[in-house]
């Protein structure tokens, strides 16, 4: 049974289509008594809101845009959860798209969203100049815009991620402090925040008084998991049939740091007794891997959440372009498990 209509409630209660509108909003223009009839007829009656009709009279559609590299890992996934509960707290809803790591993909899933009228976006970049451009003219003159977990994009707007540095400076100081002084950093080939996490390793071996040795900088196509795989092989064989055979791993994203754990196994490597293993890693399993993966994990609930707040109160402003922005950078927080301790 299709639903009724708010003249179909107006002729049946015998009052006009303004006044059957104005209860249905709970306008205090009309009476308690008067609304309550019309709310009692209309839930009777299966009644539902026109929202096209109500988004033309508005100019909102009440839809947010969220662009992601890949929604295909445990990071990404809990980002996508705290913006979904933020985004039903208020009401909206989320159209999730994925960039996999291709600015010609990220510009096409900008299009779209304009396309579809959203009221902002949320958005994490693939690189720091990503379709820039694009960006900035849709931020100052369309809709705002919010950059979430790789805040080195350049766009001038609210950012919200993790403190990279100082999560990768303070895991590479824990493989120091366990005795392992040759450390590899594995990162993507696309530096982004990789690049936070690179010199957060490079700091530690600073502080160690430990010469930075390029041999031990590994970087990989994210794009693709087989690709990775392979790159990964290569470059431990590389490692450890060479005269500078590394003692541990630092890991700079979640896919990196688990693969890495599955091929050293499929290898006959044995962590951590070869080599110790630690990296950015959201997995809710990682102490149940064998062995038990140290790791270095971000606040993404939390990202996603404060991330969404950022863009309503941008939405809330007629020039949200002149709101004084910030960039936030929470904490990381690392838990050591037997990946990296030796007894």
């Amino acid at each position: 049974m299709s639903s009724i209509t708010i003249k179909e409630i107006a002729k049946a209660l015998n009052v006009s289509i303004s006044t059957v509108s104005k209860a249905l909003n709970d306008s205090h223009e009309i009476g308690d008594k008067t609304k309550a009839k019309v709310l009692e007829y209309a839930a009777a009656h299966q009644y539902k809101p026109n929202l096209l009709a109500q988004n033309l009279k508005t100019g909102k559609s009440n839809t947010i845009g969220v662009i992601l590299t890949s929604i295909n890992n445990p990071f990404c996934s809990q980002i996508i959860e705290g913006i979904q509960q933020h985004a039903l707290k208020v009401g909206l809803d989320v159209i999730f798209m994925q960039s996999r790591e291709q600015p010609e993909i990220e510009k096409s899933c900008i299009e779209t969203l304009m396309q579809r009228g959203v009221d902002g976006l949320l958005i994490s970049p693939v690189d720091e100049t990503s379709n820039q451009k694009l960006l900035e003219d849709i931020h100052h003159h369309q809709f705002p815009v919010v950059i979430f977990d790789r805040i080195q994009h350049n766009l001038e707007t609210f950012k919200i991620g993790v403190n990279n540095f100082q999560g990768a400076r303070l895991a590479t100081k824990h493989l120091i402090d366990s005795g392992r002084k040759k450390i590899v950093s594995i990162t993507a080939s696309r530096f982004g925040l990789s690049g936070e996490r690179f010199k957060g390793y490079r700091e530690a071996l600073k502080d160690a008084g430990i010469p930075f040795d390029s041999f031990y900088h590994i970087q990989c196509n994210m794009q693709n998991h087989e690709v990775l795989d392979v790159e990964l092989k290569n470059a431990i064989n590389r490692l450890m049939n060479s005269d500078h055979i590394p003692d541990a791993i630092l890991g700079s994203s979640d896919t990196i740091t688990v693969r890495l754990l599955g091929v050293l196994s499929e290898m006959g490597y044995q962590v951590p007794d070869d080599l110790a293993v630690i990296g950015f890693s959201n997995i809710e399993f990682a102490k149940s891997l064998n062995p038990a993966l140290s790791t270095i994990r971000q606040p993404a609930l939390e990202i996603g959440a404060l991330a969404m707040e950022k863009l309503m109160l941008l939405i809330s402003k007629k020039n949200w372009h002149q709101v004084q922005i910030e960039t936030i950078e929470l904490d990381t927080t690392l838990t050591f498990r037997k990946s990296s301790i030796v007894n």
